[in-house]
């Protein structure tokens, strides 16, 4: 408990900067929005419980926070929508490589296997059980 109390500033820190690149994530294409606000509440968890409180009330974010922690499950919606985005990006880049020819083929090979790295990480993932 001493150790918690002692970088309970940390998590605090971490929790609202993630929560603020989640934001920012819904507005900006390409960059993730689940996986910064799951940060956000595991690092709440530790250091703002009424951060951690409002995060699993949230009628967006409450459900997947939920899901994740109880059973490491992502909704098949979620898993979609994930791949979706990261399909689009992966056609931006790949036009992009394209277009400007000055690119190397392993600037853009490189983020798309991450990519695909993470889609199948996902889709191994459980799905939440039904309710």
């Amino acid at each position: 408990m001493q150790r918690r109390t002692r970088f309970r500033w940390a998590w605090w820190l971490l929790a609202y900067a993630s929560l603020g690149l989640g934001i920012v994530g819904v507005f900006v294409p390409g960059m993730p929005t689940t996986v910064f606000v799951l940060i956000a509440a595991w690092a709440a968890a530790r250091g703002s419980d009424r951060l951690h409180r409002w995060l699993l009330a949230h009628p967006r974010f409450g459900p997947s926070i939920r899901d994740w922690q109880a059973h490491g499950a992502v909704s098949r919606r979620g898993k979609w929508w994930a791949t979706g985005t990261m399909t689009v990006c992966a056609a931006i880049l790949l036009a992009l490589m394209l277009w400007i020819p000055a690119h190397r083929w392993w600037m853009t090979a490189l983020p798309i296997a991450c990519m695909a790295a993470v889609a199948t990480w996902l889709w191994l993932r459980p799905e939440p059980p039904a309710a």
